[in-house]
């Protein structure tokens, strides 16, 4: 008898291609998929109107939010929940363990992974401790503006921001004004070919694969043009990761950029699906698949054989509702 499992894709705004991904998968696998969404306002997310069925949802950030989304499981019968932004991820794995009891598998790493991803300044302090290479970083409060050993300008971003929001490029003159009251971190400028490297934790927490794609262009933070790549130092630096990230499970991805030396350098790590995940998929890093099939009590197929060169251009399609 085919299998039948509901989806409930989270904060869904345009993730279209991550669901029909999901959709696509499984097909192949005869399983019945029901795709649900959820946004703050459904009728203008793509994503909701290419769902089964859409939800209005309080704001993640919100105190309404987790009561919310454990009635909604339980109501719908939830099997898979999927989180895509940031600031709904620390509540998702606090909530982990209530909505497992109600039946729900959320594809999330635990709190502390969480709350390591979404500190910027902890992750390099970690990563650096554990020798996996990374940009200097310190908190812009406490850097000591008169320290020769910095070169200026300096990247500055949000500490716990995301999607390249907040960030940009500072003099010391600037950082002089900014500093007093900022919870902004500073990092040494680096320039170079940028990377995205996807990993896959399967439900026992084992790294099973890692999946480089070069970000030939980026638009609002988020990969336009890419292509799979493979390079054995940043493929190492995911193995590497996966003895830090204790508690990982699901999709995670970091974003590496090349330091003088030539040597990659982790700038960020983000415990969730990244914008350009569908370029994985399509070169046979099939996540979501693995995804179901863990939710379906099927045999895992994951695996790291994936095809390099695969290229992805992303162009705007529309949605039109009346």
């Amino acid at each position: 008898m085919p299998k039948q499992l509901t989806l409930l894709l989270l904060s869904a705004g345009r993730r279209v291609a991550l669901m029909e991904c999901f959709r696509c998968d499984a097909e192949a696998l005869g399983i019945t998929l029901r795709v649900l969404a959820v946004d703050r306002t459904p009728a203008l997310s793509s994503a909701c109107c290419r769902a089964d069925e859409a939800f209005s949802a309080p704001a993640c950030t919100s105190p309404e939010y987790g009561p919310y989304l454990l009635d909604l499981c339980r109501r719908e019968s939830v099997d898979l929940a999927v989180p895509t932004i940031d600031t709904e991820l620390g509540i998702v794995a606090e909530l982990a363990h209530a909505l497992a009891q109600r039946g729900t598998r959320a594809v999330i790493s635990t709190p502390s992974v969480v709350a390591l991803a979404r500190d910027k300044l902890l992750t390099a302090e970690v990563l650096a401790r554990s020798g996996i290479a990374t940009p200097r970083t310190a908190a812009l409060a406490q850097l000591s503006l008169e320290d020769a050993t910095w070169t200026w300008p300096l990247l500055a971003k949000p500490r716990h921001g995301s999607s390249s929001i907040g960030v940009r490029i500072i003099t010391r003159d600037e950082a002089r004004l900014l500093a007093p009251t900022s919870d902004l971190i500073v990092q040494e400028k680096l320039e170079g070919p940028e990377h995205t490297v996807n990993m896959f934790f399967d439900k026992n927490g084992r790294l099973t694969t890692v999946v480089p794609h070069l970000r030939i262009e980026t638009r609002g933070g988020e990969v336009s043009k890419a292509e799979t790549v493979r390079n054995p130092v940043l493929e190492d630096m995911g193995w590497a990761l996966s003895a830090v990230l204790t508690g990982a499970r699901g999709v995670l991805s970091f974003q590496t950029m090349q330091v003088p030396s030539g040597t990659p350098a982790v700038l960020e790590v983000n415990a969730r699906f990244g914008g350009g995940f569908p370029i994985a998929h399509r070169a046979g890093a099939q996540f979501t698949r693995w995804l179901l099939e863990e939710a379906a009590g099927l045999d895992s197929s994951a695996n790291n054989r994936w095809q390099a060169g695969i290229r992805m251009l992303r162009y705007d399609a529309a949605v039109f509702t009346c």
